[in-house]
């Protein structure tokens, strides 16, 4: 069975498809590519990227200190990227039910408040 990712968690990994990211860009790739609904906090932010790592679905590729400050970046594992996948088939596949439905097509009638 398939646990469903939350919405979040999708597009946090999302956001790390095309390469290593450090957390602000995380942040702002996750609120593009999620049409701003996604909008994640920097302590939400660090707190799913360590569950993550703990469940190996990302790691981090780099760190390097900027202003005195450690800036880590995370990449997809290959298990991460599996995930992410198999995710977006699930959602895919559910669409489908929706879009791809062959039953007949009803109009949606207002309803009219008695007189």
């Amino acid at each position: 069975m398939t646990i469903r990712m939350r919405e979040p968690t999708y597009f946090i990994l999302a956001a790390l498809q095309a390469g290593p990211l450090h957390g602000y860009a995380i942040i702002s790739r996750a609120g593009e590519l999620s049409g701003g609904r996604v909008r994640l906090a920097t302590g939400t932010l660090y707190a799913a990227l360590d569950r993550l790592a703990g469940e190996r679905l990302v790691q981090v590729a780099d760190e390097e200190v900027v202003n005195g400050r450690a800036r880590r970046y995370y990449e997809l594992t290959d298990e991460g990227l599996a995930a992410l996948r198999a995710e977006a088939a699930r959602m895919a596949e559910a669409a489908r039910l929706v879009t791809d439905h062959p039953g007949q097509s009803r109009a949606v009638r207002p309803k009219v408040a008695p007189a």
